[in-house]
């Protein structure tokens, strides 16, 4: 795995919620032989014993139940070990969701662009008033749950901290996972100066919000800007297909890449369908960016 990505010019990899513990040996091996270095890693990494699939969501720090709290903490520490080891700096966290048991408040939103793929969102008032009653529903939903999110974060940031490693908290695709992304900059700019705490920000998270009308990302990237730490990238199509080449997509990776500053970490994120094509035309175009940005 690690040659492979070495064999196509990358330097550094992420290592990422899909490297099951069988593979961390192979992983070490690399690392000792030089292969590449590790940018950042990302929860859960390694994966928990016995599972065998990306699964970033498997334990939340918002959920109710105490257990999966505390699994939680227990394998974010031990991806804060992991990363410490591997010698990155950065570990990209999500920050779980507001569950509804019934009549989950997105399901409406899902139906109404369904049934009306041609609306345009920004001026559609049925569908602006949908939004407008569905984050209702959540922010009166959500204050137990962001509780239980930033008790977890305030007990593994320490832990961060002593490691030498950041916690990068990533914007996410779906409506009701947490923080809402208009509270992002304001949770972000309360936070510590000194805390090893930022924003990990996924361009293609962010094209599907704003294609559902729920985000601008320009002005997301202004207010989150003095705590980003690093970026996803990957394109999204024009029917909503995300981790695609880049550029071949509706992304705005020329205002993306305004927002780059030397210290920031850059993963393309691609799909696994992605041919080596693919991948290498997306580093040529990340390559002409930063020479872009960094003349």
């Amino acid at each position: 795995m690690i040659s492979e990505m070495a064999g196509l010019g990358f330097s550094h990899v992420e290592l990422s919620h899909g490297v099951r513990i069988s593979l961390v040996p192979g992983v070490l091996k690399a690392l000792e032989e030089g292969m590449v270095r590790v940018s950042s890693v990302h929860n859960f990494c390694p994966l928990p014993a016995g599972v065998t699939q990306a699964a970033p969501n498997l334990f939340e720090p918002s959920s109710v139940d105490a257990r999966e709290r505390s699994q939680w903490m227990r394998h974010t520490k031990r991806t804060i070990d992991f990363a410490a080891q591997v010698g990155a700096g950065v570990a990209v966290c999500h920050l779980g969701s507001v569950i509804f048991f019934w009549l989950n408040p997105v399901w409406a939103l899902r139906r109404y662009r369904r049934l009306n793929p041609e609306a345009v969102v920004a001026s559609d008032k049925q569908y602006a008033a949908l939004v407008a009653r569905c984050l209702a529903k959540i922010r009166k939903r959500m204050v137990p749950y962001w509780a239980r999110t930033l008790e977890c974060v305030t007990q593994v940031c320490a832990y961060a901290r002593d490691k030498g490693v950041s916690l990068a908290f990533e914007n996410r695709e779906k409506f009701e996972e947490l923080p809402l992304d208009g509270d992002m900059p304001e949770f972000l700019s309360g936070l510590p100066a000194d805390a090893p705490l930022g924003l990990w920000h996924d361009t293609g998270h962010a094209r599907l919000k704003e294609m559902m009308g729920l985000v601008d990302p320009k002005s997301f990237l202004e207010r989150s800007a003095p705590r980003l730490l690093g970026f996803h990238l990957h394109d999204v199509s024009a029917d909503g297909l995300d981790h695609q080449p880049v550029g071949s997509g509706k992304v705005d990776f020329g205002l993306v890449s305004s927002f780059w500053r030397p210290e920031h970490r850059l993963t393309l994120e691609l799909g696994p369908r992605i041919g080596v094509d693919g991948v290498r035309s997306s580093r040529r175009r990340v390559e002409n960016l930063i020479a872009s940005r960094f003349p």
